[in-house]
């Protein structure tokens, strides 16, 4: 076990992304949860992650200063650097040149952290603060051109702190930093495995449930496809499995849920057609946040409509979901004192009372891990490997006012978009393929007669964890062939555009 306390970064799953790849178990915590919680954890070691403050601010976050007395090794990352230093009597002040991107480091000590690593090489900064002074028994064992303590060490008290992101891909020989520390400096083991988690959870989920019945938010998607696979493992025919079509689905979704899992759940899969209910709801609504939010509820009053209906006499207490670590992350940081990038339908759209008590198995994993766990779970590739599909659907692809007209086209447009990387061999290779109407039209000729129609934006994106998302060079080819095919075959569309953004800054959804 090593723990994570969060002080708010975007890259806080990401040190857990990088842990769990080594086959150890790691969990993230809140800074300031209590040293008897982080005692009773047993851990081999404790991370402080980085976050958006600054330790001289009023309000700055501190964890329990006797994190630092439990003779268990420490890692500081950015902010965790500057809040080490300041606990121990060092001077940190503003930066005059403030280090966001690459930066050359110097490593004077070869060992510990840097055992088998290079003189020199290439990190990730991303701090305006730095420290001026060193505090007492800590000793520098790195440095850049504008950081003079990159890394320090206190031997004494084993705790180690670095002011860049080992955890992102640009730092080279990040990954072996973080290594270093796990088994080297903590000792830790890798023995946690996906099978180790799958008898974890059953146990919990079967602890938690007793004999009560559950009723599981079925998407169709690889999140909550795998969920529903883990619950009905650990609880079986107490499981009820709700699909609802909310109007805003993909194109021949329904059906092809009702193909997949009505063999394995039988009875126990309930297709709900509430689309009039949303789309009622919906009407009028241009502002992203208040879609999401309006799903959301909806989705939770139609689950406790449906979980009165189908068990009549034993009353439903539980609503399991397959919230996963981006959408934890993104929507609000539970952890941490982050900024809101925006909600996730599966975590901040839920209204603040509700009748249905929700389990999240897989709110601590990342989507790659969701796909192993799936495959020892024996779900099917086709559900595995399909393309992430967000709660709200395709609500936030239609940029601004949602109608059935609009939501026809992007559906036919979307549909297309899928068909041709299929047919490509692409699919696999990307994280997200798919369409986007956008809220203004534009002039364009077919048959000589001048049109004014409907503008698709294409977005495809190659991706690990979703954190970062870069956009995919398809080939030009295969972009002609669906911009033509959906000008040609979609009616009310006259211009397709490609987006060349990456994430950060842009978000892969638009909304």
């Amino acid at each position: 076990m090593i723990i994570i306390l969060d002080f708010g970064s975007q890259y806080t799953q990401l040190i857990a992304r990088r842990i769990r790849e080594f086959n150890v178990y790691c969990e993230i915590l809140p800074f300031n949860t209590k040293i008897d919680t982080i005692i009773s954890k047993t851990p081999k070691g404790i991370i402080l992650s980085g976050g958006p403050s600054s330790v001289y601010d009023k309000h700055a976050p501190y964890c329990d200063p006797q994190v630092f007395e439990l003779n268990i090794p420490v890692l500081g990352i950015c902010y965790g650097l500057q809040l080490i230093a300041k606990h121990f009597g060092g001077y940190v002040t503003k930066s005059k040149h403030r280090e966001y991107g690459l930066a050359e480091m110097s490593v004077m000590k070869q060992k510990y952290l840097f055992e088998g690593l290079p003189r020199k090489f290439n990190v990730w900064m991303s701090h305006g603060d730095k420290i001026q002074e060193l505090p007492k028994d800590f000793i520098s064992f790195s440095k850049t051109q504008n950081s003079l303590y990159a890394g320090i060490v206190n031997f004494k008290k084993n705790i180690y702190a670095v002011q860049f992101h080992p955890e992102v891909k640009h730092t080279q020989y990040g990954t072996q930093v973080l290594r270093n520390f796990i088994f080297n400096v903590c000792k830790e083991k890798p023995d946690w495995t996906m099978e180790s988690f799958i008898d974890t959870n059953i146990k919990e989920i079967r602890k938690i449930v007793g004999t009560k019945k559950v009723v599981c938010g079925l998407s169709g998607g690889v999140d909550s496809s795998v969920t529903a696979l883990l619950v009905h493992k650990a609880i079986g025919k107490q499981l009820y499995c709700i699909f609802v079509d909310n109007g805003v689905l993909r194109f021949g979704e329904k059906s092809r849920v009702r193909q997949i899992f009505s063999q394995r759940f039988k009875n126990h899969l309930i297709i709900e057609d509430a689309s009039r209910i949303f789309l009622r709801k919906l009407n009028g609504i241009t502002e992203p946040e208040q879609k999401r939010k309006i799903i959301g509820n909806e989705f939770i009053y139609t689950f406790e409509r449906v979980a009165k209906r189908i068990v009549k006499k034993e009353k439903i207490e539980f609503l399991v979901q397959g919230t996963l670590y981006p959408d934890v992350i993104e929507s609000v940081s539970v952890k941490g004192p982050s900024a809101t990038i925006k909600t996730h339908h599966n975590v901040g759209g839920l209204p603040e009372k509700m009748n249905l008590t929700l389990i999240e198995p897989m709110k601590y994993l990342f989507k790659d891990e969701v796909r192993k766990l799936g495959k020892q779970l024996g779900m099917s590739d086709e559900v595995i490997y399909r393309h992430p599909f967000p709660g709200p659907g395709l609500a936030i692809r239609v940029i601004g006012e949602i109608t059935k007209e609009r939501l026809e086209v992007l559906r036919r447009a979307d549909y297309i978009v899928e068909q041709e990387i299929i047919k490509a061999g692409l699919y696999n290779k990307l994280w997200q393929a798919f369409a986007v109407i956008l809220p203004v039209k534009s002039v364009g000729v077919m048959g000589d007669a001048r049109t004014y129609e409907n503008v698709i934006a294409l977005r495809i994106v190659e991706s690990v964890d979703a954190m970062t998302a870069d956009w995919a060079k398809i080939p030009y080819d295969v972009l002609g062939k669906i911009s033509n095919r959906i000008i040609n075959e979609v009616k009310g569309v006259n211009r397709v555009v490609y987006d060349i953004s990456s994430k950060p800054p842009a978000t892969i959804e638009w909304e």
